[in-house]
């Protein structure tokens, strides 16, 4: 069986999936030659009128420029230039409508031109002594894209490094009304030619491929003339379907070569160039002459005189409709393109640029409007006819519903948008306006999705570098300190830090022990105090009981014989005695509440059962002054009362000597335990005494002055029972009454 190479030698063709059979209608152009239209009054030159990016402005408003001077750069990869069509002034650079379907507004430059068509200076190449670069760099300075609709630069698919099988030229033109490239092969095979075979210089091929409908036999028979004397160059002739221009389309029937999903044709070895491109590829490398004009086929039964014609790049389409007899209709559509694949213009002012090849201007019945869109009946017409072997009704819902990702599932980046499913569908659902939207949509996500991994590479790039610098750094500093710390270890010299450090802790070593001591030495200290304290109240209490037992014997010893002088010699003991009293009284409450604050863990005194409640108050007013005031007052009190009811005693039977002898006796074994209560008894006891000795009248005046005494110092205690300062000052008023009325008794 023969291989691939020898059936496509033996002109052997293959078929492609779907397709249709629109009516052709290119008799209207493809009889009459090519007419060359008269230089506008105006200029409008888009800067992008290509796949790609714009080039950088080079020139300015007001400057005059050459008829083929670069208007803009090719600073970019993807970047072609503009030049200008003819020479003249550069009247402003403004916002133009672009030739597009969305009639966006684009940079758009506005050339007045002078009438002269001045050329710049021109240096022809000659493609056979020239290297690759040379002949890339002329092909791409000249502003050639592809003229088959695309707008792909062409240098770019001209310099693939990868093999080339086949180089495939695309002369199909299988639209209706559009017969430019049929009329440029019949004037222009020769020059076709050797374009072809510039681009076989730089791709070296296997074989080249002309494709051409049967619907064009005299530009047919024009390329067979030209190729004869070329080897490998195979002119085929295939049958006339729509879409048989489409790229992959044309692949499939010259080759038998699928392209897949998301490649090239590249990436199975075949390049395809439009027959205009390798045109403008002859005139730039042998003549030096950019792209400047095209050839536009002007068609449709509202024109008296229909033809393709050479237009500078960037006439108005209105010119074009003029020079050719426009005669405009009510609601009338001018359509940049064929009637498949060709977009409705919003203003006759969009100029002509690279990739246009056909401007329609049809009646109303000769290319109907579309009518009211219907919903789809599922009668899979349109997969029957898309070339492209897609589901055109799943693409619509999709596109419908924005599904982006089944979109991509149902591979609509593969549609051509040739439009046969929308010619064939019942329901007249304009699918590829759908599919147009769809792509724009996707684009803009993937742009979108492509700067923010863009943008989240850039940002682990900086926090990588950040922290390889940190790390850096902190390596260079341990290298500086290890080399420092070697340095010191050789040297055998401390750093002054080192040595504060040594001094510190120095310091707080002698410091510590010597805390410890003071804390010791004053814990002892205080202790000491307090036994001291405890032995100098002992002491205390001990020469007072010494001295009340000393005044209750000498009391006792006296003669009853004398009673008149008993009286006034126990009055003036028990005055002192007294006094002495509540002296030691006042110190041990101080002492008491000195050692409350200091000391508030010391246990507090207990009385014992049996006790009387005046007892308890005497006992725990050892350790809070205001409870020792307390208990003096009660005591007071109850010795004013037993002073009364022993007066009332008095008068009904009189005691004797003894009897008043002994009863302090008995008071003053309470008064051991009490200073104040001690001196209460004391004062107790001498008025009883004095009772006792003054039977007569005179003596109960007496008896009667000190029991007055003794009220004056009961009442204040009482009254200041809550202050210790205030009861030691009622005592000293006591005191000094008592004084007093002994001192009178004296004299």
């Amino acid at each position: 069986m023969p291989g691939l190479f020898q059936q496509i030698q033996a002109g052997k063709l293959w078929d492609f999936h779907g397709g249709i059979h629109p009516p052709g209608r290119k008799e209207q152009t493809n009889q009459k030659p090519i007419a060359v239209l008269p230089i506008p009054d105006r200029l409008y030159l888009p800067l992008r009128q290509h796949i790609g990016v714009a080039g950088q402005l080079l020139v300015k408003v007001g400057e005059r420029v050459l008829k083929g001077q670069q208007l803009t750069g090719a600073d970019n990869s993807m970047a072609v230039p503009v030049h200008a069509p003819t020479s003249g002034t550069v009247l402003s650079i403004t916002p133009h409508t672009s030739p597009h379907p969305s009639a966006l507004p684009e940079l758009t430059l506005v050339l007045e031109p002078d009438g002269l068509d001045e050329w710049r200076q021109r240096e022809p190449l000659n493609f056979l002594t020239c290297d690759n670069m040379t002949l890339l760099s002329r092909i791409q300075d000249s502003g050639i894209a592809g003229m088959g609709g695309a707008g792909f630069p062409t240098h770019i698919k001209a310099g693939l490094t990868q093999p080339v099988d086949y180089l495939i030229i695309n002369a199909v033109e299988c639209e209706p009304y559009i017969s430019a490239d049929d009329l440029l092969m019949q004037e222009a095979a020769t020059t076709i030619v050797k374009g072809i075979d510039i681009l076989c210089r730089l791709l070296n091929p296997k074989a080249v491929l002309i494709g051409i409908e049967d619907d064009k036999p005299i530009a047919a028979a024009a390329m067979m003339a030209a190729c004869s004397q070329r080897e490998h160059y195979y002119v085929r002739i295939v049958p006339t379907k729509y879409p048989s221009g489409g790229e992959k389309q044309l692949i499939q029937l010259l080759t038998n070569k699928e392209v897949p999903n998301g490649r090239r044709p590249a990436d199975i070895g075949i390049v395809m160039q439009n027959v205009g491109t390798a045109f403008a590829i002859a005139q730039a490398v042998l003549d030096d002459h950019p792209l400047l004009s095209r050839i536009v086929t002007v068609a449709g039964d509202t024109l008296n005189q229909p033809q393709n014609v050479l237009a500078l790049l960037g006439t108005p389409v209105s010119a074009l409709l003029d020079a050719c007899g426009f005669q405009s209709q009510p609601q009338q559509r001018v359509i940049m393109g064929g009637p498949m694949m060709g977009f409705t213009l919003p203003d006759l002012s969009v100029p002509v640029v690279k990739t246009t090849n056909c401007i329609l201007a049809p009646t109303a019945q000769e290319l109907p409007a579309a009518s009211t869109e219907m919903d789809c009946i599922r009668c899979s017409a349109c997969a029957d006819a898309c070339p492209a072997s897609l589901l055109p009704q799943q693409l619509l819902w999709y596109s419908k519903a924005k599904d982006s990702d089944k979109l991509q599932e149902y591979n609509l980046a593969d549609c051509i948008e040739c439009g046969a499913c929308a010619y064939v569908c019942p329901s007249e659902i304009p699918l590829v306006q759908y599919y147009r939207v769809a792509k724009a949509d996707i684009r803009e996500q993937q742009r979108e999705a492509l700067k923010a991994e863009q943008a989240k590479a850039r940002f682990e790039a900086r926090n990588a570098r950040l922290e390889q610098e940190k790390q850096e750094r902190q390596q260079r500093n341990q290298q500086l300190a290890a080399a420092r710390q070697q340095q010191q270890l050789a040297s055998g010299a401390n750093t002054a830090v080192a040595d504060a450090l040594a001094r510190i802790k120095a310091k707080q070593a002698q410091a510590a022990p010597a805390d410890e001591r003071s804390k010791e030495q004053i814990l002892a200290e205080r202790e000491l105090k307090k036994q001291q304290a405890r032995a100098h109240q002992q002491q205390k209490a001990q020469q007072q009981k010494e001295q009340q037992q000393n005044a209750q014997q000498q009391a006792a010893e006296q003669p009853n014989g004398q009673p008149e002088q008993t009286p006034a010699a126990t009055v003036n003991t028990d005055i002192k005695a007294a006094a002495l009293a509540a002296a030691i009284a006042r110190a041990q409450a101080k002492k008491a509440a000195q050692a409350t604050e200091q000391h508030a863990t010391e246990q507090q005194v207990i009385p014992a059962p049996g006790t009387d409640k005046s007892d308890e108050a005497v006992v725990s007013a050892e350790t809070d002054p205001r409870k020792a005031a307390i208990a003096a007052a009660i005591a007071r009190a109850k010795a004013k009362q037993q002073a009364q009811t022993e007066n009332e005693n008095d008068t009904s039977a009189p005691l004797t000597t003894a009897g008043a002898v002994n009863e302090p006796v008995a008071v003053s074994d309470a008064a051991a335990e009490d200073p104040r209560k001690a001196a209460v008894a004391a004062a107790l006891a001498r008025a009883k005494a004095k009772k006792q000795a003054n039977a007569e009248p005179s003596g109960q005046t007496a008896v009667s002055a000190t029991d007055a005494v003794v009220a004056d110092a009961v009442v204040p205690d009482a009254v200041v029972t809550e202050d210790p300062r205030k009861a030691a000052i009622a005592a000293a008023i006591a005191r000094a009454k008592a004084r007093k009325q002994a001192d009178s008794e004296n004299s």
